[in-house]
């Protein structure tokens, strides 16, 4: 059930994901989000390549947490480690399906070079996760599909798994 940003004090969900794609909030959404967020809520971005859909993202995000960097993610970080170590994982791109099927690398736009990225709270807990040039939601979409790349697939769903583990007990 999507997350209604509308809504002043959703707090029915402690994870929620968001396809970032041309992602632009409304004031009292990214009011709303903030809220959710530093009421321990998690928010994994994802679905988006190149900067032209970075600087359209970025915009949102800064109106939500004007006052917090936007930090590149190192292998160490719990993240990656919270039910499976996934060692390496920032130099990762899980690809798009539609990239690959039309020949591409599984990249869209200027977008070759993953990028995890994040904002964390007061107390230094991750509450975005931010998968640029990445579409980890289409390697779990097409997970079963012998078209899409196994090895990407296996570690899309161990972070998914991940994803929701630190979201849970951080």
């Amino acid at each position: 059930m999507p997350m209604q940003l509308f809504v002043r004090h959703e707090t029915r969900y402690r994870y929620s994901s968001a396809i970032a794609q041309s992602w632009q909030l409304s004031d009292q959404q990214a009011a709303n989000l903030r809220e959710f967020l530093l009421r321990g809520g998690f928010l994994f971005c994802d679905s988006f390549y190149g900067s032209r859909n970075w600087a359209t993202f970025e915009e949102s995000l800064k109106r939500v947490f004007p006052d917090r960097p936007i930090v590149d993610l190192t292998d160490d970080h719990p993240v990656f480690r919270a039910a499976f170590d996934l060692p390496g994982m920032t130099r990762v791109q899980i690809p798009n399906m539609n990239s690959l099927m039309g020949g591409g690398g599984g990249w869209m736009s200027d977008g070759r070079v993953p990028r995890w990225r994040g904002i964390t709270d007061d107390h230094g807990r991750l509450v975005v996760l931010i998968a640029l040039n990445n579409d980890v939601a289409d390697a779990w979409q097409w997970a079963d599909d012998p078209r899409y790349p196994g090895n990407e697939a296996n570690l899309s769903l161990r972070l998914g798994v991940n994803v929701a583990m630190y979201a849970l007990t951080h």
